[in-house]
């Protein structure tokens, strides 16, 4: 709890699932035609994983916690389940997604689809050592409505993750392509406050928003006693572009996905595999800390 508060560092996002599983390892080198079923392709992904956890690279003085997909959280890496490894071996944070996935696009946002079986999965997660979850809606329009149902619908899941002992990060994403960005800012800030003033006093939370249009936006929901620490998405942004911006909102701290494998690839050596992580790694800290 005090590593993800104070600490210095960023949250790497691994955490990419059925659905967005292909485009990640074509991204890494590696076509469809590597694999023929959804067991051989999990299998491939976790190997990628395993590679950047692995490296020396991945080092905890750069990254404060690592957010998994339910497939990772069942995998071990060198006889130990993924999550015992990130935090005895490496003294990074476990978190686990657990969204299912997007709703059709309804008042200019995208929910998130139902949960089921949401307390076996979490009691399951508690089990193997997770600290926190992390499960993401999409907002496309500056739509007050459908703003107020996604912030209702993630604050009354993060409830039920609290009630389990473990620490929901909440994640509204603002579509960085919208046309009236700002607008759904200034919204979704507004929804986030009235949700974090009737939480139960103890209660922690962590945020994960898109990267403001105006620079320390959100400055105002670090300082609430509620808000353990509020990261960002890279979006769709490049890792340099996603830094540039990052870098000018002070306290905000990483948490790419994209951004950070980018560059890294299955035909590299590990001396260059290792050297590309590395950079990346290294600019996505130098962001995190202003």
């Amino acid at each position: 709890m005090e590593r993800i508060h104070t600490g210095k560092g960023f949250i790497a996002a691994l955490d990419q699932s059925g659905g967005s599983t292909p485009k990640a390892l074509r991204q890494y080198g590696i076509k469809e035609d590597s694999y023929s079923n959804d067991e051989e392709m999990f299998e491939l992904i976790h190997e990628m994983r395993k590679r950047i956890i692995t490296s020396p690279a991945f080092d905890s003085e750069y990254i404060l916690g690592a957010i998994l997909f339910e497939n990772t959280m069942d995998r071990t890496i060198d006889q130990q389940f993924t999550a015992d490894y990130l935090w005895e071996k490496k003294g990074i944070v476990p978190f686990l997604k657990v969204d299912k996935g997007l709703a059709e696009l309804e008042n200019g946002v995208q929910l998130m689809k139902p949960i089921p079986d949401l307390n076996s999965l979490l009691a399951r997660a508690v089990e193997k050592n997770i600290f926190g979850t992390k499960m993401r809606s999409v907002i496309k329009e500056a739509n007050p409505e459908g703003i107020r149902k996604v912030v209702e619908q993630q604050f009354e899941v993060g409830k039920q993750i609290l009630a389990m002992g473990l620490v929901p990060i909440i994640e509204p994403e603002v579509d960085i392509y919208s046309t009236d960005k700002k607008q759904s800012e200034q919204i979704l800030k507004d929804e986030i406050f009235k949700q974090l003033s009737v939480l139960d006093q103890d209660a922690k939370i962590m945020l994960k928003l898109s990267i403001p249009t105006e620079d320390d936006f959100y400055r105002d929901l670090m300082d609430d006693p509620h808000v353990l620490r509020v990261v960002a998405l890279s979006g769709g942004y490049d890792r340099s572009e996603a830094n540039e911006k990052l870098a000018r909102n002070h306290g905000l701290i990483a948490s790419f996905s994209r951004a950070l494998s980018e560059g890294l690839t299955a035909q590299q050596t590990d001396e260059e595999f290792n050297t590309v992580l590395s950079n990346s790694i290294q600019s996505i800290y130098q962001a995190s800390i202003t």
